[in-house]
C-alpha cells in the first residue's frame, strides 16, 4: 500500500510540473505567428546583401493587397503598389524593411513590414579548374576560400593549392588576386573572403 502511494506521489508531482510547462509551450507556439505578423526579419538579414535576381517576399501586416513575392530586377529595384519603385540591391533585408516602412507611412498607419529572401540568386561565385565539382556556387552569407573548397568537393590530385587565382571586378575594373591556400591553412596568410561575382580558378 505504501509503495503504491509512493508511486502515485511521484506521478502526481510529475503532472504538477508537466501541465504548466505544456501550457507555456503551447502559448509560445501560438505566439509565433503574431511575432511574424509584427514584421520580424528572418535570420541572415544582418549579413546577406540583396542583389539582382533575388526573390523577395514583402509582407505588410493587415494589408494583403500590398504583400507579394517579387523578384529584384537587373537594375536592382523592385516595384510595389502605392510606392512604385524602390532600390533593393545593396541593402540587407533589415535595411530594405526600414526603407519600405518609411515609404508606406504616407499610405498606411503604422506599417509593419517583413522582408524575407525566398531565393538568394545574386550572391554567387564561379569556380573552375582542378576541383571535383566546378561550376556556379550560390552563397547565402559571408564565405571564405576555406569554406568554398569543400563546397565544390575539394581539390583534385593535380591541383596547385599554392597558386589559386581570384578574379574580382571592383569599380568597373578587373582585379586579379593570387591565393596560397596552404599558407592560409597553416595560419601564415589571412583567410580570403569571397564577394559576389568572384571567379576562382584552381590551376
Amino acid at each position: 500500500m505504501k509503495k503504491n502511494m509512493w508511486k502515485f506521489g511521484w506521478t502526481g508531482m510529475a503532472l504538477i510540473f508537466w501541465f504548466p510547462l505544456a501550457a507555456y509551450a503551447q502559448a509560445e507556439k501560438g505566439a509565433l505567428p503574431q511575432k511574424q505578423a509584427e514584421g520580424e526579419v528572418i535570420a541572415d538579414s544582418s549579413q546577406y546583401v540583396i542583389g539582382p535576381e533575388d526573390l523577395l517576399y514583402v509582407h505588410v501586416w493587415k494589408e494583403e493587397s500590398l504583400s507579394r513575392t517579387i523578384p529584384v530586377r537587373i537594375d536592382g529595384k523592385i516595384s510595389l503598389p502605392l510606392i512604385d519603385e524602390v532600390q533593393a540591391a545593396g541593402l540587407t533585408p533589415l535595411q530594405l524593411k526600414e526603407t519600405l516602412i518609411k515609404r508606406f507611412r504616407d499610405f498606411v498607419d503604422i506599417p509593419n513590414v517583413s522582408v524575407i529572401v525566398m531565393e538568394a540568386n545574386s550572391f554567387k561565385v564561379f569556380v573552375s579548374g582542378q576541383v571535383r565539382t566546378p561550376g556556379v556556387v550560390r552563397l547565402r552569407s559571408e564565405t571564405s576560400i576555406l569554406q568554398l573548397i569543400p563546397m565544390v568537393g575539394g581539390f583534385t590530385d593535380w591541383a596547385n593549392e599554392k597558386k589559386i587565382l581570384a578574379i574580382r571586378k571592383e569599380g568597373g575594373q578587373e582585379k586579379r588576386i593570387l591565393i596560397n591556400y596552404r599558407r592560409i591553412v597553416d595560419g601564415k596568410d589571412p583567410n580570403f573572403i569571397l564577394k559576389a561575382g568572384d571567379t576562382i580558378i584552381v590551376p
